[in-house]
């Protein structure tokens, strides 16, 4: 089993007990708060392997594991985390609007109310992620097109008569 299967496994398996698997969470988000409070306060581009970031960090392997899991998608390159093993060695090197936004689409608010944001991206800045991020879990309808509206195929007929008819 890989470290990111371990990892998925031991996050999500199906617990019969409530109580632990939200003390398990709980325990995780403190970590990962940590975690992403350390790097975004020295943004210079970290590199090594599991043990050598956990370590770093002060978090243990299988916490990393799921760090790595949740930052991939915000990194400038991804890691190889489906294959990675304890000597694959690994880049944090992330591009810090992209992190922010994923971390407002996450809805993860003790990650992007971070008081290290305020030296990486402006006020402004911010405000504008959030509400691209916010934006991106909406569901927007088209307005639906009326039995006797024009049909908007471009014939000129009622859509009735046109495209909307069974």
């Amino acid at each position: 089993m890989t470290l990111l299967e371990n990892w998925r496994e031991q996050a999500y398996r199906v617990s019969n007990d409530p109580a632990a698997y939200d003390a398990f969470w709980k325990a995780y988000f403190e970590k990962e708060k940590g975690f992403y409070a350390s790097l975004l306060a020295d943004p210079s581009n970290v590199e090594g392997t599991v043990p050598e970031l956990a370590e770093k960090y002060g978090v243990d392997r299988d916490t990393m594991v799921g760090i790595l899991d949740g930052i991939n998608d915000s990194l400038k390159e991804k890691n190889p985390i489906e294959e990675m093993d304890e000597t694959t060695v690994l880049s944090l090197d992330y591009d810090p609007e992209k992190l922010y936004r994923n971390m407002v689409t996450a809805k993860a608010d003790w990650l992007y109310h971070l008081p290290e944001w305020d030296s990486l991206l402006t006020e402004e800045r911010r405000a504008v992620l959030l509400k691209e991020g916010r934006l991106a879990n909406t569901v927007i309808r088209e307005k639906k097109v009326g039995r006797n509206d024009p049909c908007p195929c471009g014939s000129g007929k009622k859509y009735k008569f046109c495209c909307g008819r069974a």
